[in-house]
């Protein structure tokens, strides 16, 4: 098992996330139980399948359907630890993602996930933000609110009990930067993450939002967790390409019961 710090250039910052690649899959149970010993954001199992890799992540509570940075986890770890050549092709939940090289960091394509109207907007958001949102939408694994500028989203402090009673689970805050083009923080204490560091999957919602409010299609996106991590981002039809480095931190035995 391999963990790696995803979004980083350096060990101790961006997403750290396990890694593990298998001939097979194991028992889910088994998978999650590795999962929850981890207590990592994510855990990531892959498998080969044909010419590219099946990709399945697990928080330390469940199985999630979309998950980014593991999987420039492991891409990282195919092409540094394992020394597989090319560029690579994952079939997940989500449909095929794709990681390709590029001068010493990793180009992910992943779906664009254009931002949906909430509807009847819940009312724990009241009771979290009042008055302070200057907008709200959704995809179909999150909700998002945007802030009125970095310091209010950096000032944030979250009410995790409140934000675990949310349908989708997850909370995603954002708001226009100071020195990048938008930032952006990301809470899911349904599932086990309190506040996520860096995180790719919530990025292929946040790049339509704003290359459609900034009028760009590049973007240098932040998100303020402790860790932090800089993602650099284009809006290509409907792919959304995030750029980022990756670093091992740890190369792991783990011993499973007979």
């Amino acid at each position: 098992m391999y963990q790696v710090d995803a979004f980083a250039s350096r060990i101790f910052a961006g997403n750290p996330a396990a890694v593990l690649v298998l001939d097979d899959w194991l028992a889910v149970e088994t998978m999650q139980a590795i999962a929850e010993e981890n207590n990592l954001a994510e855990t990531a199992f892959a498998r080969p399948s044909g010419k590219g890799w099946d990709l399945r992540w697990f928080t330390p509570t469940t199985e999630v359907n979309f998950c980014g940075h593991a999987t420039l986890a492991t891409a990282h770890v195919l092409a540094t630890e394992l020394n597989i050549p090319g560029d690579f092709a994952f079939a997940t939940r989500v449909g095929e993602l794709r990681v390709a090289r590029q001068d010493g960091a990793y180009v992910m394509d992943l779906p664009c996930l254009p931002p949906e109207p909430i509807g009847d907007e819940p009312t724990a958001l009241t009771a979290i933000f009042g008055d302070r949102r200057r907008a709200t939408f959704r995809n179909f694994e999150n909700l998002f609110v945007e802030l009125e500028d970095e310091a209010a989203l950096r000032a944030f402090v979250p009410d995790l009990m409140t934000i675990a009673t949310l349908v989708p689970p997850g909370l995603v805050i954002t708001a226009k930067a100071e020195t990048h083009d938008f930032v952006s923080r990301y809470f899911v204490p349904a599932e086990g993450i309190p506040e996520d560091p860096v995180t790719g999957s919530i990025h292929a919602t946040l790049v339509p939002y704003w290359a459609g409010k900034l009028g760009k299609t590049r973007l240098s996106a932040l998100q303020c967790s402790k860790r932090g991590g800089h993602l650099l981002c284009e809006l290509a039809g409907d792919r959304v390409l995030l750029t980022g480095q990756a670093v091992t931190f740890m190369t792991a035995t783990i011993h499973l019961p007979d």
